[in-house]
């Protein structure tokens, strides 16, 4: 890919239904921009990456690919930690996500956090978002969502309160399951010892009634007609993305012990729970999804970027492409 000078871009004189609309849009090289787009609902500014097709001859689908707990606003993002820039290169489609988000789940809080603010994600990425970039690009209207880690439930979620809108949904080592007092735990650990969040701000009390509208397991139902991804380790470590092999420790992107063997050992285990538990729900309302069941694996990098090239034949076929 060339190198490209930065360089400020027209924006497209649209809005979405609520009034978000582009501010800015400024390239950063030859196939990825920035965008900074107002969202209404939660009354400020987001920053966007998007990564333009191989060919742009024609309209083009759209990939909405999320990152992880930390909303791709420290180093744990998709462009710093994988090949997903070099593996776009030669793909035909959109590759859009947002860089802010951390511990939120990308869902719509009930209320603002003293912590984390104001959270409307579900509003923002399923209704701002989308007609905005459909005005700023040449896009088909086809679209498909993929996520990791916190956002592998928040991608479940949108693909079910929004039927239809994605044609395929891929999760990469995501909890399936919120309501229930294990991953309701796992939800806290997120929010309140990660990100110093209150999860009663997000979805309130723990046997409350919005818990269980945002459990995937309980409304799998909504995504029949919808192409799936799921892909979970065991949390025992494998190789070579639990050795000294991996170069992200070589290069200080990630810490081999405790972090990554301990800790997302641990993680990755209650993430194999409950993505047993949402195949086996998929499977008795006969629902077709393609799930990785790893022998090994940590919650980590290597085995997402791996899920990525995995799970891209069904999500280019999601999206005809």
């Amino acid at each position: 890919m060339s190198a490209a000078a930065a360089e400020d871009l027209p924006v497209a004189a649209a809005s979405s239904a609520d009034g978000s609309y582009i501010t800015s849009a400024t390239r950063i090289d030859d196939r990825q921009l920035k965008l900074e787009i107002y969202s209404a609902a939660m009354d400020r500014t987001i920053p966007v990456q998007v990564m333009t097709p191989a060919d742009g001859s024609v309209s083009r689908p759209v990939l909405y690919l999320l990152n992880g707990a930390g909303g791709g606003e420290d180093s744990a993002s998709w462009q710093s930690q994988t090949d997903s820039v070099q593996f776009f290169q030669d793909k035909n489609a959109f590759v859009v996500t947002p860089q802010e988000g951390k511990w939120s789940y990308y869902t719509d809080w009930i209320a603002d956090d003293p912590v984390l603010g104001r959270n409307k994600w579900q509003t923002f990425i399923g209704e701002e978002l989308p007609p905005l970039i459909d005005a700023q690009f040449d896009t088909n209207g086809v679209q498909s969502i993929a996520a990791l880690s916190m956002s592998g439930t928040s991608v479940l979620n949108l693909a079910i309160a929004y039927p239809g809108q994605y044609r395929g949904v891929a999760a990469y080592s995501g909890c399936a399951q919120t309501s229930d007092p294990l991953s309701q735990q796992f939800v806290k650990l997120v929010v309140e010892t990660y990100g110093g969040g209150n999860v009663e701000n997000m979805w309130g009390p723990l046997d409350g009634p919005v818990w269980r509208e945002n459990d995937p397991i309980l409304h799998a139902e909504q995504l029949r007609g919808t192409e799936i991804y799921m892909s979970t380790g065991t949390g025992l470590p494998g190789i070579p993305h639990d050795t000294p092999l991996n170069p992200r420790f070589a290069e200080g992107k990630a810490r081999l012990f405790p972090d990554q063997l301990i800790v997302g050992g641990g993680i990755e285990a209650v993430v194999n729970f409950c993505t047993s538990n949402m195949a086996k729900e998929l499977y008795r309302l006969g629902i077709p999804a393609q799930v990785d069941f790893r022998p090994v694996g940590t919650h980590s990098w290597g085995y997402w970027q791996d899920d990525l090239h995995a799970s891209w034949p069904m999500l280019a076929r999601s999206m005809g492409i």
